[in-house]
């Protein structure tokens, strides 16, 4: 009778790091499949609708928001994060706009940059912005 083959640990570990390629390897697929699937989607144009929507009620929360900064304190915020007693729901509208103040705090520029899930064209009328700080002009380069 031929000697027994001896066992090693070698075989258990490259089990080990096959299954852990694999599973990684599929996870990376899934969040590159996930990805695709977004960009699909907002490329096809189905979220126009909502992205508009969303898109117009973040900035007039974010216009209010820095309006009654200025109102109450003398100047425009430096930052969205400077303004005080906001909501939960507020912090939607604050993280989807760009905030653009003038160097003195007497004017900004703001716009929306998310919607629901992509960037809206939004063209809000001119008497919208009368009585408020905003300055197109103020609008960085290449934004």
């Amino acid at each position: 009778m031929p000697p027994p083959i001896p066992t090693t640990t070698a075989p258990k570990k490259r089990r080990g790091v096959l299954i852990a390629g694999i599973v990684g390897g599929c996870v990376l697929l899934l969040l590159l499949l996930g990805y695709w699937a977004v960009r699909s989607i907002i490329a096809s144009g189905i979220t126009e609708g909502p992205d508009a929507m969303f898109g117009d009620q973040h900035l007039k929360t974010a216009v209010a928001l820095v309006e009654l900064h200025k109102t109450r304190y003398g100047k425009y915020p430096d930052t969205l994060r400077d303004l005080k007693f906001t909501g939960q729901w507020d912090q939607l509208a604050t993280q989807s706009v760009g905030y653009y103040p003038n160097a003195e705090r007497t004017g900004y520029y703001i716009e929306v940059q998310r919607g629901w899930v992509g960037k809206p064209t939004l063209q809000m009328p001119d008497e919208f912005w009368r009585g408020t700080g905003y300055s197109a002009s103020l609008k960085p380069k290449g934004k």
